[in-house]
């Protein structure tokens, strides 16, 4: 094996090691965010019956031919059609019925007169028709005037007009999103077979860490990363956990991830992979499984640590733990190395165990946007770089947007993270780029 794994070599392996979690059946609000593993059919007609799409008078279409507010159409009110009713008077010759939007098109019934363009039974205007219609919802009778002409199935809503019965209504692989629980819904479907959403479980390292909100005391810093990495993993699709910062203690960071197996699908930690006296995950978790009876990675593959030729994010580490097999990813400290490696590596575990077509962000070409001091930027030979930039999309599809670099290449910079919205890609061939070069990025929106 080489000392040093290329970004693609290591991806590979990491997802090669990991399956989409097997399906469940949600209620539906539960199953938001999931992906579909079956295709779902419409069982009945949508809309099941004929119905009003306004506030007006059901009417034959004879009836109001050439209605005019000169030469109204004037119609016997023959009863209500309230949205809910199961019982419609019919429409004969010369006749309307009051009808509220939603409600079944009433026997006869070929269209429906929106109540602006009537007097509503009142002999007045339409400012009145629409307080006459609206202020007595039952026993509407006696006359009223239509003052235009409608054509057959006009504000009318048909049957099956939105899907017939035995279609298609979503396939295999959707993500759940509102509208397709709307949909479900709407088709009567009260649960779904969905894989479910990865649970996550995000943990940082370091004794020097103090959770945001608490005074900072000599030496101590804020802990950003298990704040940025649980973010990242929602918006992934996954069901992130936070677990406090662990101190630098081996014994304490294998109890902890011990603790967590119960409820993760995916374990991530952040710090402590390098190669410092303490560099504590590299310490507590290489090497486990190899002693028997080790209770933490039982039937599990261990923790292998490695070195990767990308900036930042050199430093990682990936395994299989616990009788279940959990995938643990542990990733270097610095806050941008962190985010960065999660959207290369961790992101594309989520996706997979969510079991989405697509697992990597999409990549568009860009022309770099340099000037002045940094008319040129600079990569390390055999390294891809990920350097942070603002993308912007270019007005004609078949060109190239631009991209800006924010700030500098340092892992620390987490300033300059929050105004990026993409990475850009450097090759590892290529060790300097100019104003106006080509070059790939990831846009992170």
């Amino acid at each position: 094996m080489n000392d040093v794994w290329s970004v693609d070599d290591h991806l590979a392996d990491v997802l090669g090691s990991v399956r989409p979690l097997e399906p469940i059946e949600l209620p539906l609000l539960e199953a938001q965010g999931c992906v579909l593993v079956e295709d779902v059919l419409v069982p009945a007609a949508l809309p099941p019956f004929d119905n009003s799409s306004m506030d007006g008078y059901a009417v034959r279409v004879a009836d109001v031919d050439g209605a005019s507010e000169e030469y109204p159409a004037v119609l016997a009110v023959v009863g209500d059609v309230a949205a809910g009713s199961g019982h419609s008077p019919a429409v004969a010759p010369g006749q309307a019925a009051r009808i509220m939007t939603g409600a079944p098109l009433p026997p006869g019934a070929e269209a429906v007169v929106p109540v602006e363009w009537t007097d509503g039974g009142t002999g007045a205007g339409p400012a009145e028709a629409m307080t006459a219609h609206s202020a007595d919802p039952s026993g509407a009778g006696g006359e009223v005037r239509v003052h235009r002409p409608v054509s057959e199935g006009q504000h009318v809503r048909e049957r099956g007009s939105d899907a017939g019965p035995g279609t298609l209504a979503l396939t295999a692989g959707t993500v759940l999103g509102p509208p397709q629980l709307g949909l479900l819904a709407a088709i009567g479907r009260g649960s779904v077979p969905v894989r479910p959403r990865p649970r996550v479980v995000v943990m940082s390292t370091g004794s020097e860490l103090v959770p945001p909100g608490e005074e900072l005391t000599p030496g101590r810093i804020h802990d950003s990363n298990s704040y940025v990495l649980t973010a990242a993993a929602r918006d992934a699709g996954g069901l992130p956990y936070r677990v406090g910062a662990v101190a630098d203690d081996a014994d304490s960071l294998r109890g902890a991830v011990e603790d967590q197996l119960s409820r993760a699908d995916v374990i991530v930690t952040s710090g402590g992979v390098s190669v410092g006296a303490y560099d504590v995950v590299k310490e507590a978790l290489s090497g486990i499984g190899s002693a028997p009876g080790d209770t933490l990675v039982a039937w599990g593959s261990g923790v292998e640590f490695r070195r990767l030729a990308m900036q930042p994010g050199k430093p990682q580490g990936f395994g299989l733990v616990g009788a279940e097999r959990v995938p643990l990813l542990a990733l270097p400290g610095n806050p941008v190395s962190a985010y960065v490696s999660f959207e290369l590596f961790v992101r594309p575990v989520i996706r997979t165990l969510l079991g989405c077509a697509q697992v990597h962000r999409p990549r568009v070409r860009a022309r770099l946007a340099l000037s002045g001091a940094d008319a040129r930027l600079s990569s390390p030979d055999g390294k891809r770089q990920f350097l942070r930039g603002r993308y912007t999309p270019p007005a004609d599809a078949a060109e190239p947007g631009t991209v800006r670099p924010v700030g500098g290449a340092g892992s620390h910079l987490i300033a300059a993270l929050a105004r990026a919205d993409a990475l850009i890609v450097v090759p590892e061939a290529v060790t300097e780029a100019a104003d106006g070069d080509e070059v790939e990025v990831v846009p992170l929106g």
